[in-house]
């Protein structure tokens, strides 16, 4: 009995050891705020968004109000990836990586079509996709 409370005790004094743990984790690059089949503009085109006016306008979106923070126009750039019209629906605008080197951050665009072995409505749609940098370097789109 003595054995048994004798190790508890040592196991209580080395397990509550006071050790400093970061608990922040280091935020991703970027995230996806909004993936859309719908809603682009007419034209194929990636904007940058780094100046704070530019950034609020995007408060006004009912995807994107709720996800973009007051903290976020300072530390953040946004970009808006448009693929234009198509005349089916499937069609999708995205990223295949993001990678930052010392002097800036460079954002690979994938657009997707649909497959041909997938059914799709002759609907005309204008997909985009909205995504949040958490840097303030340059941004270079591929």
């Amino acid at each position: 009995m003595k054995k048994i409370i004798a190790l508890f005790t040592f196991l209580s004094l080395f397990s509550c050891q006071t050790t400093q743990k970061s608990t922040a984790k280091k935020g991703s690059l970027y995230e996806v705020l909004t993936e859309q089949s719908n809603g682009g503009g007419n034209i194929q085109f990636y904007e940058i968004l780094t100046e704070p006016q530019e950034i609020k306008m995007l408060l006004n979106d009912e995807f994107l109000k709720n996800k973009i923070k007051e903290s976020d126009i300072q530390n953040a750039n946004f970009v808006i990836l448009n693929m234009g019209e198509k005349n089916t629906s499937g069609y999708s605008i995205g990223v295949s990586k993001v990678e930052e080197t010392p002097t800036e951050i460079i954002v690979t665009v994938q657009e997707n079509k649909p497959s041909a072995d997938s059914m799709v409505m002759q609907v005309v749609s204008y997909p985009y996709t909205v995504l949040k940098i958490n840097s303030k370097k340059p941004i270079k789109i591929l």
